[in-house]
């Protein structure tokens, strides 16, 4: 009964029903216990201030100069069933020294700025690791039919997560929460390890899975400037976020100014979560599968940017606070639920080394360095005084050149399909 509901969501085969368990498990508990922490880390960044929001996202661009080539030294030397686990292992140690500090309430200001740039650096760097880890036990062919599923499981985790904060926030206060979340994370690590024994067991030739990758830790940077697919790939990670950033400025600003309650301004934030993340959900168990194999990576990876840039074309006519929201909510469904598992699907057809390395680089370094500059750009433009309309003006062209790089993409990735490498 349970094999015929779960053909009925997803064209999944015979041999791969239990990996695609672990897998959306893996990601539910993953994004359960990252969404029990997003919208405390989103009030402590406007509770910070605005205006020191570019030194938080350039902190966290440092963090991640430092993250990256510690982990491609990692998978350089350990094989990828006990990398992973490590990795987030180590996450959950910093969890739990979080949780220390914040119940003995030492240096509250200082931990709450680092809790903001830790929350940035955890979140980027171990849903990274999930889709190397996703584009590596699936192959091209395989993820266009279940990556909408695997990413069905991490929204739906996303929805559990802001529900947990809510019920538990009041009766066990904010630092249990943090125990909760290192406790989801160590079950994400337990499915990683079933997911690698279960890709042992069905590609026993594949003598590479169980090999470390070998290579230096600066292998991912050279891999992207030597690659153009890569380097594309680089590109459309840039422009995603900085045509996202200086939204994000922009709604943290009227968020700010209208509404003075602290407590007002997390229920907001767990709302839009919410919202999304039902949306999320519901496209990626009932429509990516079928957009991936039917309509193309092409449309799928396409259909975000001309989403954006007609946003912001919206706000730069009708500017507003309900506009901005509104356009960062779909933005955000429409990313998790159809461009995101289609973008991880591009990275089936580069070399396993490529997946770990070239991809945390792109996923980490360029997209908060993305991140970084949008938002002393930003704070440049800010002083001019163009306002709500012009910014999102001044954004859009961002959005078109997305789409220009999505269609070469869709199209290097037909090729290297047929011919790989």
């Amino acid at each position: 009964m349970r094999a015929a509901l779960l053909g009925r969501l997803v064209a999944v085969r015979p041999g791969e029903r239990t990996a695609l368990f672990w897998s959306f498990a893996y990601f539910f508990s993953l994004l359960s216990g990252y969404y029990l922490l997003r919208p405390v880390r989103e009030e402590m960044g406007i509770r910070g201030g605005v205006e020191n929001l570019p030194w938080a996202f350039t902190a966290t661009f440092a963090s991640m100069l430092v993250a990256v080539p510690l982990f491609s030294w990692l998978v350089a030397r350990v094989p990828r069933a006990r990398a992973i686990p490590i990795v987030y292992r180590f996450f959950l140690v910093h969890l739990l020294v979080f949780w220390i500090l914040l119940r003995s309430g030492a240096g509250h200001g200082l931990v709450a700025r680092a809790f903001f740039v830790w929350v940035s650096v955890y979140n980027l760097f171990v849903v990274s690791v999930f889709w190397a880890y996703m584009a590596d036990v699936w192959e091209s062919s395989q993820a266009k039919r279940l990556f909408g599923f695997v990413a069905a499981g991490g929204s739906a985790g996303a929805l559990l997560g802001p529900l947990l904060a809510a019920g538990l926030v009041r009766p066990l206060g904010v630092p249990a929460l943090l125990l909760v979340s290192a406790g989801l994370l160590e079950v994400a690590a337990r499915c990683a390890g079933r997911l690698g024994r279960w890709a042992r067991q069905a590609r026993p030739g594949d003598a590479g899975a169980g090999a470390a990758l070998g290579g230096g830790p600066f292998a991912g940077v050279a891999e992207v400037l030597r690659s153009r697919y890569l380097a594309a790939l680089a590109a459309q990670m840039l422009l995603f976020t900085a045509s996202g950033t200086i939204l994000y400025f922009q709604q943290a600003r009227l968020v700010s100014s209208l509404l003075h309650d602290s407590a007002a301004r997390t229920r907001l934030f767990a709302g839009i979560d919410l919202a999304v993340n039902l949306a999320s959900l519901l496209t990626q168990s009932l429509l990516t599968g079928t957009v991936l194999t039917r309509l193309g990576l092409g449309f799928a990876l396409a259909i975000h940017p001309v989403l954006a840039a007609s946003g912001l074309l919206a706000i730069a006519a009708w500017p507003s606070l309900a506009l901005v929201t509104g356009v960062q909510a779909l933005r955000r469904a429409v990313h998790y639920g159809l461009e995101r598992p289609a973008r991880e699907a591009l990275y089936t057809v580069v070399p396993r080394e490529e997946k770990y390395k070239a991809k945390s680089f792109i996923d980490t370094v360029v997209y908060r360095g993305g991140d970084a500059l949008s938002a002393w750009t930003w704070t440049g433009i800010s002083a001019l005084g163009p306002g709500l309309a012009g910014a999102a003006l001044a954004a859009t062209p961002l959005a078109v050149a997305w789409l220009l790089v999505a269609r070469y993409l869709h199209r290097r990735h037909a090729a290297l399909e047929t011919t790989p490498g």
